[in-house]
């Protein structure tokens, strides 16, 4: 079948990509030469016929937003047949062939082979592709993955067309950047593959891939908006790890994976141990969508207390996962996973209506419990009835229960975010910036929404003494005090650290220095025998 450029002149086939006016946005070369075009965009109608019957019947047949073929005369004596493709995303494909096709050389067998938005090939060229290179015993090829960097907030914030057209343009410069005789594929979505079928050494390889992730760094233009994204690369070769031609394209996904995994904006180059590594993260993942249903979670709680009035305010609540064979799980290595397979809704509820159960049975119904919340629980209104339910089913006053979100929730600035935050306060809930000073960059979102507390990162508590590391402590404090927000210092384990935030005016303290997270069932004991920091160190 149609794996390259070249292939498809041989075969006199030329391809084309035409708007809801019938105007011409993509054209093969084959198909340009066949029809005389020189420029772009260009109608389809407005192209050189020898009668005016000719260009009638092709306006006609273009009508019909269905799949339609026609053949007419573009010359004397000579014939083409139009392949219209059915109209889709206002755009169709259009084939024209000289005649019509031998069955071997079929256009509705190309036509399903074809991705319309860029004319590259898809995942049914891609595995003819490969049938044809292992039905002549091919020991030689290379597959690049291509993923576009950040595409997602393109179609979030200027609309499916703009990401559409985005496409388009990236399609534009992997061409510029191969051979006439590499197979050019779109998956679908954001994902590109590049099948080199000859040999090609490793060093070559990773310079097309770095070429590639430099183009497609650069910014594209769509509709007056400059868009900047990034592209990370996986890289598999048939005379490397991968011994079967079936595994390129997985053993590439996997190299892709581990690219995102340092950082993106880059490439990697497939090693056997991936698949390992890629074993080991399946069945993690299988443990983590289990340990739920099976309550392998905990909650610890770490205390927080008033500076001023030496007394204990609240605690923090913080998930422990006990797994019977991996020991105690850092939350640093299952959360993100969490919340890249979805599970991270199902374990948040878990988190906020068991937190406010357990806060239920503490004496002193002054205590708060804080809560962290993961942005990937912001998706939609469902975050504010998990509130509301927690609430209800615990009998816990809404002013007890106070929600810790991070600056990351405000990276995409939506309106809907804000409107979730606004009526979660409305329920009598406090809300508060984690982690402050480590995430976005713009305090803008402070103005925007009457934040209860402030609570200090500890990478700057412990940081080196310094009188930079004094003033930035020093600035965050005043700037809460100015705004009328509470602060909280996290991650404090001297007394030198303490009293030094007590002279600056932080409001409240947490750290190994106040007491280590424990189990719910030892916090009454915990109260009962608290000493102020003060007291301690006298």
């Amino acid at each position: 079948m149609i794996d390259s450029v070249t292939e498809l002149e041989a075969l006199a086939t030329g391809i084309a990509i035409i708007d809801g006016d019938n105007v011409i946005t993509y054209a093969n070369t084959t198909f340009a030469r066949r029809l005389n075009i020189e420029v772009l965009p260009r109608r389809l109608t407005d192209i050189t016929l020898p009668e005016a019957r000719s260009r009638d019947l092709l306006e006609w047949q273009l009508r019909d937003i269905g799949e339609s073929a026609l053949t007419i005369e573009i010359a004397p004596g000579r014939t083409l047949t139009f392949y219209i493709g059915a109209r889709r995303d206002d755009q169709r494909m259009v084939i024209v062939a000289s005649g019509w096709p031998r069955r071997e050389e079929s256009t509705l067998d190309l036509a399903a082979q074809l991705d319309p938005l860029t004319g590259f090939g898809n995942r049914l060229m891609y595995a003819e592709r490969l049938r044809e290179l292992e039905a002549t015993g091919a020991r030689c090829a290379a597959v690049l993955v291509i993923d576009l960097d950040h595409f997602k907030q393109v179609n979030d914030t200027l609309g499916h067309g703009a990401g559409d057209e985005l496409l388009v343009l990236v399609a534009q410069r992997i061409r510029a950047s191969t051979r006439g005789n590499d197979t050019l594929i779109r998956l679908g979505g954001d994902e590109f593959v590049i099948l080199i079928p000859e040999e090609k050494r490793r060093e070559g390889l990773e310079a097309l891939a770095a070429r590639l992730v430099n183009l497609l760094g650069r910014p594209f233009l769509v509709n007056g908006h400059q868009i900047n994204i990034g592209a990370s690369i996986g890289i598999a070769t048939l005379v490397g790890d991968s011994e079967q031609l079936q595994d390129l394209l997985r053993h590439a996904d996997l190299a892709l994976y581990e690219a995102k995994h340092q950082g993106r904006a880059g490439h990697y180059v497939f090693q056997s141990q991936l698949e390992q590594r890629a074993f080991d993260r399946r069945a993690f993942e299988v443990d983590l969508r289990r340990a739920l249903g099976l309550r392998q979670f905990t909650l610890h709680y770490q205390p927080q207390t008033s500076i001023r009035d030496e007394r204990v305010i609240g605690f923090e609540a913080l998930i422990r996962w006990e797994h019977p064979t991996r020991g105690r799980v850092s939350p640093l290595n299952f959360i993100p996973l969490a919340e890249e397979i979805g599970e991270i809704a199902s374990i948040g509820r878990w988190v906020i209506r068991k937190a406010c159960e357990q806060a239920m049975t503490w004496r002193d119904e002054r205590l708060i419990v804080a809560v962290n919340v993961s942005p990937a629980q912001f998706v939609d209104d469902t975050i504010i009835d998990v509130v509301r339910d927690a609430l209800a089913h615990s009998g816990l006053a809404p002013a007890r229960l106070e929600l810790e979100i991070t600056e990351g929730l405000f990276l995409d600035e939506s309106e809907a975010i804000m409107r979730r935050l606004w009526a979660i306060q409305e329920l009598g809930v406090a809300i508060a910036i984690d982690d402050f000073g480590t995430g976005y960059a713009s305090l803008g979102y402070l103005n925007s929404f009457p934040f209860s507390k402030i609570k200090i990162d500890k990478s700057f508590i412990q940081a080196e003494p310094s009188p930079r590391a004094s003033a930035l402590v020093s600035g965050i404090l005043a700037m809460g005090s100015n705004l009328g927000m509470a602060t909280t210092a996290e991650g404090i384990e001297t007394a030198e650290q303490y009293h030094q935030l007590e002279q600056e005016g932080c409001s409240s303290a947490q750290g190994y220095y106040i007491a280590r997270p424990m189990p719910a069932d030892q916090i009454a004991d915990f109260l009962d025998q608290f000493a102020p920091p003060t007291a301690q160190a006298g």
